[in-house]
């Protein structure tokens, strides 16, 4: 069953870290959001194949916008 990774904040995507086909662990960073000049990295909170990254660098997200659909 894919899980949704939900931006948790409101930010800009600072660096796409993931990409799709990854083989990621629980505890990957799959972004680093830039909010009030602060980077936070999202992490994956699961082991999984990354099928898809919804976001690009640049992008401002909202908060509950999906980032990446794990496999």
């Amino acid at each position: 069953m894919a899980e949704q990774v939900l931006a948790e904040m409101v930010a800009n995507v600072a660096k796409v870290v993931a990409h799709e086909g990854d083989a990621v662990d629980a505890g990957s960073t799959l972004v680093i959001l830039e909010s009030m000049k602060m980077e936070i990295p999202v992490l994956n909170e699961f082991a999984g194949i990354v099928a898809r990254i919804t976001v690009a660098e640049g992008d401002v997200i909202q908060e509950g916008d999906p980032i990446a659909l794990i496999e």
